[in-house]
């Protein structure tokens, strides 16, 4: 039997180091889950929504450097559209195959008809429609080569029939060329930096998710500066552990006060490997240096004076021999008291559980980052349960920490631990989960249990869009339609054949989390969580606290003075905080 179009794709994907696609098959996909299934080297993982497919392919990128997904014919490869924004939003490398109708159909608005050139366009480093078996080759070759060296998603649109055709050669390599360049700044560029590091006394270094693999660099030039040491959400997993004396927290919508007020008093702020979205955060006062292996990156964000390229490791390995040492600490231990400060506050939140179905949020991500492995892999849904993510899950010898932290997207967590769990099933998977986001994709909860992928979700059940609650409150709107009627999470997780624990008051949640980390496979542990408890950021301004104040008023005069008595006694205590 010859090879076809599909059999080709599924040895160049194999190649390139894929080991599993995450797709619904169907019609102008069939030909290539055919080939997937005769050349016995890819798992092909039948999620039931292609927007967790694309979540769980963008975080196996994220851990092994590349992912897969796939989708049929029109509502089908829509679907990936969200994971795959997700996905080149956050850097990661993911090939997604958008099967499509046959090439004689197209133009004629036929049944499920899209065009995946302009559907993928504005997510995609790279997208390319082939309407022959040579074009369907070369395409795949340069997708791949596109995802893997420009770091994002790169889609080839497929029609049913050029995926079955027989397969004709091609000028193009069959090779995949994974290329890992040194990159840093000019001997100028880093004369200048070193003079300006050594010019000024209070340096602060801000730390991104581009310092994974950096971390001994970046602590040995903290060392040399005597420098505080914040860092975005997507960094923290790196650097936020106890034994690290420069550390002083997160800046930014979930950042703290002592993380804001470092890079507000410093004399430099020297960003390093982040492309941090908050700029309301970011000083103007001060030097500010940016360092980023993507040049097009450097000041958009913030009033950079002197931004360079190069990757952070290479270019602290370059430029550490040019920094004289600093011998004040004054700067750093006046930010670090500050921080622990917080800290101190944020132990208190710990020490309050909480009421009946009002457990404190706070004590439940305490105690999972007490109980979780010291190389768990986390992921965190956007919205409140991120913010207690921020604030109490801390490093490990090896804890990696991830979530829609570009895109933003709900629904998130879940999904991506199917790509953390299937990739490293040895090491514990936990996925912090709202109400909200858990919902949104429940469907994929049967793609854990038919996969029996060993991950731990923990949902933090407020009954609430908490994070929504509080925006709408902040702009002085009354909150509406964010209450939310949620199913009996232990029954449905006991229906799909998955082990659940719940907790309903403070004193069951250690032994519920415990129950479900301990448990071999799959496990759910539901937690009614303070639907009042609140994240304040690092400063408030007037319009807010005006906002906030409007907002109750609201409620009042629509005869809620209930909730506000309830609300304001969860919320009271969070104002120690900014003061």
């Amino acid at each position: 039997m010859s090879k076809n179009v599909s059999d080709k794709i599924v040895e160049m994907l194999v190649e390139a180091g894929v080991k599993r696609v995450y797709a619904v098959t169907g019609d102008s996909l069939n030909p290539v889950n055919d080939a997937v299934r005769r050349d016995g080297r890819l798992q092909w993982i039948h999620v039931r929504h292609e927007e967790a497919g694309a979540y769980a392919a963008s975080m196996e990128a994220e851990l092994n450097g590349i992912g897969c997904c796939m989708g049929s014919s029109g509502p089908g490869h829509v679907h990936l559209v969200n994971g795959l924004y997700d996905a080149n939003k956050a850097g990661n490398p993911v090939i997604a195959i958008a099967s499509t109708i046959h090439t004689e159909k197209m133009g004629l608005e036929n049944f499920q008809e899209t065009k995946p050139e302009l559907l993928f366009q504005d997510c995609s480093k790279y997208v390319f429609q082939a309407n022959t078996p040579k074009q369907a080759i070369n395409g795949i070759q340069t997708a791949i080569q596109h995802a893997i060296s420009k770091k994002g998603v790169a889609v080839l649109g497929l029609p049913g029939d050029v995926a079955a055709a027989d397969l004709e050669d091609v000028h193009s390599a069959n090779n995949i060329f994974y290329t890992e360049p040194r990159i840093t700044p000019s001997k100028e560029n880093l004369l200048e930096l070193a003079n300006i590091i050594n010019a000024n006394e209070k340096v602060m270094l801000f730390c991104g998710h581009g310092c994974r693999d950096a971390v001994d660099e970046v602590m040995q030039l903290a060392g040399l500066l005597k420098s505080p040491l914040g860092y975005s959400f997507r960094g923290k997993i790196f650097f936020e552990r106890t034994g690290n004396p420069y550390a002083v927290g997160l800046n930014g919508l979930l950042g703290n006060k002592s993380g804001f007020e470092a890079m507000h008093e410093a004399d430099v702020l020297l960003m390093l490997g982040t492309d941090f979205p908050y700029s309301e955060f970011l000083p103007e006062k001060c030097k500010i240096i940016q360092i980023d292996t993507k040049p097009e990156r450097l000041g958009r964000r913030a009033k950079v004076d002197f931004g360079y390229c190069g990757d952070i490791k290479s270019t602290l390995q370059e430029l550490i021999p040019m920094v004289v040492t600093k011998t004040s600490t004054e700067f750093l231990d006046k930010m670090r008291s500050l921080h622990q400060e917080i800290e101190t506050i944020y132990d208190g939140y710990v020490e309050e559980k909480g009421a009946e179905k009002h457990i404190h949020p706070e004590y439940v991500a305490h105690v999972v980052d007490k109980l979780a492995s010291d190389d768990a892999i986390f992921t965190v849904d956007t919205g409140m349960s991120a913010v207690w993510a921020a604030r109490y899950l801390k490093a490990g010898r090896n804890r990696y920490l991830t979530g829609s932290f570009n895109h933003g997207s709900m629904a998130n967590a879940m999904p991506m631990a199917i790509g953390a769990g299937l990739s490293y099933p040895k090491r514990q998977v936990i996925a912090f989960c709202g109400d909200g986001g858990i919902s949104m994709l429940l469907g994929d909860l049967m793609t854990i249990s038919q996969y029996q992928i060993p991950v731990k979700i923990i949902i933090f059940n407020n009954r609430s869009l908490g994070m929504v609650k509080l925006e709408m409150r902040v702009e002085g709107y009354m909150d509406w339609q964010t209450d939310m009627v949620n199913p009996d999470f232990v029954k449905l997780a006991e229906s799909m054949n998955i082990a659940a624990w719940e907790a309903k008051e403070s004193k069951d949640v250690e032994a519920a989390i415990l129950n479900g980390l301990n448990h071999d496979g799959p496990a759910i542990i539901n937690i009614f969580t303070d639907p009042n408890a609140l994240a304040m950021p690092p400063t408030l301004n007037f319009e807010q606290i005006k906002g906030f104040a409007k907002s109750m008023t609201k409620l009042m005069v629509n005869g809620k003075f209930a909730e506000i008595v309830d609300t304001t006694k969860s919320e009271l205590k969070y104002l120690k905080e900014i003061l």
